[in-house]
C-alpha cells in the first residue's frame, strides 16, 4: 500500500509544530473577534495563541501560589 504523501503546507506545518484545531463557539462571538483582529491589523491565529499562551501562564502562577 502507498503512503500517503504529504503536501508542502503539511511538511511546513510538522516542520514548525503547527496543528489546525476545530472549536465551536458562539458565532457572534467568533465575528466580532474577527473583526477587532482586522481592525487592529493582526491575524487571528496569532492573537488566539497569544491569549492561550497568557492563560496558560496565568493558571500556571495562580497553581504556584497555592503550593
Amino acid at each position: 500500500m502507498a503512503e500517503k504523501k504529504l503536501c508542502r503546507q503539511d511538511r511546513w506545518d510538522a516542520k514548525k509544530g503547527i496543528a489546525a484545531k476545530t472549536y465551536k463557539i458562539d458565532k457572534q462571538v467568533a465575528e466580532s473577534f474577527k473583526q477587532a483582529c482586522k481592525q487592529v491589523g493582526v491575524g487571528m491565529g496569532p492573537q488566539l495563541t497569544a491569549m492561550m499562551q497568557e492563560f496558560i501562564r496565568t493558571v500556571s502562577e495562580s497553581d504556584t501560589k497555592e503550593e
